[in-house]
C-alpha cells in the first residue's frame, strides 16, 4: 500500500533490545463518496522491527509518501477496564521511502532519489554531504565518457 505518514514514527525498544517502530500510512480509497464526492482515506498502523524498524524512524517524517509490503496482524489484550482490544496493523516486511527526504514536493515516476529500506531491512545507507555528492549522474557539464563495452544493448 502506499501513504503519507500522519505522524512522526514512534521507535521503542522491547527489554530484550529489539528495536520496534510504529507509524500511520493515510491510504486514499480508489474512490470518492457518493454524496460529498471527496475521497476518503483508510488510516492504517504500521509495525517495523529491527534494522528496518530505526531506518525507518531516522528518515521517515510526518506527510512523507511512503509504500510498504507486509502482512496483516491481529492481536489483542485487556485494557485497563478488563475490556479485551483489538488491533489490526500491517508488520512491514519492506519500506520504500517515495519522496526524498529534503523534498517537499511529490515526485511522481522518479526513482534515483529512493531510499529502498527493506527486503530484510536493508536499504541504502547515505552517508553525510549534499544530493549533488550523493548521485553520480548529476549533470556538472561536462561530456560523459562510456565505450559500447559498457552499453546493456
Amino acid at each position: 500500500m502506499i501513504g503519507r505518514l500522519t505522524r512522526e514514527p514512534e521507535l521503542r525498544y522491547t527489554p530484550a533490545g529489539v528495536a520496534v517502530t510504529q507509524f500511520t500510512l493515510a491510504v486514499d480509497r480508489p474512490f470518492t463518496n457518493s454524496q460529498s464526492k471527496e475521497r476518503e482515506a483508510d488510516f492504517i498502523n504500521i509495525v517495523t522491527w529491527r534494522q528496518l524498524a530505526e531506518t525507518c524512524a531516522n528518515y521517515l517524517r510526518k506527510g512523507r509518501l511512503t509504500a510498504v509490503e507486509g502482512r496483516i496482524q491481529v492481536r489483542n489484550y485487556d485494557n485497563n477496564e478488563g475490556k479485551r482490544v483489538y488491533v489490526t496493523e500491517i508488520v512491514a516486511d519492506n519500506v520504500r521511502f517515495l519522496e526524498s527526504s529534503n523534498s517537499g514536493n511529490r515526485e511522481e515516476g522518479t526513482g534515483s532519489s529512493n531510499s529502498n529500506a527493506g527486503y530484510g531491512g536493508g536499504g541504502d545507507r547515505h552517508g553525510g554531504g549534499t544530493r549533488e555528492q550523493q548521485d553520480p549522474f548529476i549533470d556538472d557539464g561536462k561530456p560523459i565518457d562510456i565505450s559500447d563495452d559498457d552499453l546493456p544493448f
